[in-house]
């Protein structure tokens, strides 16, 4: 896999954290059902979401543990049972504990039994949209928050969850007027992060990195505060600025130490230092505190980069039980078990799982760029090619998507964009996966420089001068049958039906690399054309 696809994931895992708490709306003092005791952490969690910021973890629990008792003595509470649900949710996001979301989904349907959502319970919807998101059910979580907009459209946190499962589904066109709506209601940390990630999903790293420093300084608490930080590093990161980004991993860890996005993202970034002791100790201490399989799967590409092979098996071993563990308990992670597959395990067998999500309406740059490198690694490239195009044609500067298109076309033997895109990737990120970045900068070379008389796009190819070498860091001051990839995503609000995971089949012949400024206004659109690039 690679440095993206995990930074998407701890991005999407990390966004429903902090956005369930906006859903946690506690009524204060006393309610038709009786006094809901509040005092301490409780009272500080509360607080927390009710400016929709995520709680300390302590809170969190403590809130856990008030409702649970409240509903004991009161059943019919609903908006305790929405509450409720909601923070199991940020439970589970935070700590990987799937179980979690099986006791949300248990609250907020008993709270929707004694309130049903259309006489008015927007929070128990809420809930169900972030709990489906957090399990990357994406068409039922753009169902739930539709409802609660459509009910309460002046909710404010109705909005970024919408916008979390329309870029789930590639709707890319519905995001922008969810961000409008959402910057015209609010305009602290949260809507700023939200902002900062639909601009970086445009290309417009500027705007992007802009609106990162603000929500940074308009953060509350701690957890709020650490969150903007880590979001601040990874597009350091993603500007292939290792070093800048280990600064502002290292402040949001300062402030959080159990921030698993920030140390498994830090860990990434001093690899490309040549720190990798401390790159595998920080991989650890993530895995420790969140077993995701997305962790897993970048150390075993770091420990496979270093010849590592045991290493490497025995991170996989550990992907493979997440992943397991996780779908028991609801969890949709046929992405990264493709991922996996396609580069270390049966690449057929990840063209099924990548082809049935977006046969079912699942249409994001991440599934598309994912499933196209699936098929070129089962030796279909021709299918690959328009997957590929959709994945780096969305505005979303990715390294690796570019890399990936680069070896799609030179496969192809179209040796004009293929150069164009190997170099581009090496140009974004040249740190931008421990695997596959050196392999970019030998098939740059193989490619060749370009025959005189013109483009070409064919042709033998021809070697010329050395391989391409990422330059040393530096501190840095700056801040087939298929449906066609370009069909648009689904807009049927049903739900899309799990994927079961396919069989094994042959591995694929295709060679596997070997180891060796001022803030936008509220009503702000990513439909505008941005200030910076």
């Amino acid at each position: 896999m690679n440095s993206e696809h995990v930074k998407n994931a701890a991005i999407s895992t990390l966004a429903a954290a902090t956005l369930v708490t906006g859903v946690i709306v506690l009524a204060p003092g006393w309610g038709e059902h009786g006094p809901r005791p509040a005092a301490g952490a409780a009272a500080r969690a509360q607080a927390a979401a009710g400016a929709g910021a995520p709680a300390a973890l302590t809170d969190l629990i403590a809130l856990i543990d008030e409702r649970e008792r409240h509903l004991a003595a009161h059943p019919r509470d609903e908006e305790s049972w929405a509450v409720l649900g909601s923070a199991y949710v940020e439970r589970g996001t935070r700590l990987a504990d799937w179980a979690s979301y099986q006791k949300a989904e248990h609250a907020l349907r008993r709270s929707l039994e004694v309130l049903p959502g259309e006489q008015g319970n927007v929070e128990a919807l809420l809930g169900l949209a972030a709990l489906a998101n957090a399990r990357h059910d994406y068409t039922w979580a753009r169902t739930w928050a539709e409802r609660a907009a459509k009910l309460r459209p002046k909710r404010w946190t109705a909005y970024p969850v919408l916008i979390d499962a329309y870029t789930g589904l590639g709707d890319y066109k519905a995001i922008g007027p969810a961000m409008d709506r959402m910057l015209e209601l609010h305009s602290g940390a949260q809507a700023l992060g939200r902002a900062s990630q639909v601009y970086r999903n445009r290309g417009w790293r500027e705007d992007a990195a802009a609106l990162a420093h603000d929500a940074v300084g308009s953060a509350g608490g701690p957890a709020e505060k650490a969150a903007a930080l880590h979001r601040l590093g990874d597009l350091s990161w993603e500007r292939g600025e290792p070093l800048e980004a280990v600064g502002h991993y290292d402040l949001a860890l300062k402030l959080v130490p159990a921030h698993h996005p920030a140390l498994a993202s830090r860990g990434r970034a001093l690899a490309a230092l040549g720190r990798t002791d401390e790159a595998f100790r920080d991989y650890v201490s993530a895995l420790e505190k969140a077993p995701l399989p997305e962790y897993a799967l970048e150390a075993g590409e770091l420990s496979e980069s270093l010849g590592l092979n045991g290493d490497a098996a025995a991170q996989y071993a550990v992907l493979r039980t997440s992943a397991a563990r996780a779908g028991s308990h609801g969890v949709n992670e046929e992405l990264v078990l493709g991922l996996y597959e396609a580069d270390h395990g049966d690449p057929a067998a990840a063209v099924r799982r990548l082809q049935g999500e977006w046969d079912h309406g699942r249409r994001s740059i991440q599934l598309a760029d994912a499933l196209g490198w699936a098929l070129f690694r089962s030796g279909r490239p021709k299918d690959a090619l328009p997957y590929a195009k959709r994945a780096t044609e969305e505005g979303l500067r990715s390294a690796l998507f570019t890399y990936h298109r680069g070896e799609i076309e030179r496969s192809l033997d179209l040796r004009g964009p293929a150069r164009r895109h190997l170099a581009e990737a090496l140009r974004i990120n040249p740190y931008f996966s421990p695997v596959l970045a050196p392999v970019a900068a030998v098939s740059l070379a193989a490619v060749g420089e370009p025959e005189e008389g013109g483009p070409e796009e064919g042709g033998p190819k021809k070697v010329t001068g050395d391989a391409y070498v990422p330059p040393a860091p530096s501190p840095s001051t700056s801040t087939s049958t298929s449906p066609s990839p370009s069909t648009s995503p689904s807009t049927t609000s049903g739900p899309s039906p799990s994927q079961t995971p396919a069989p094994s089949a042959t591995a694929s012949s295709t060679p596997t690399p070997s180891p060796s400024a001022p803030s936008p206004a509220k009503t702000s659109s990513v439909s505008a054309e941005p200030r910076r690039r």
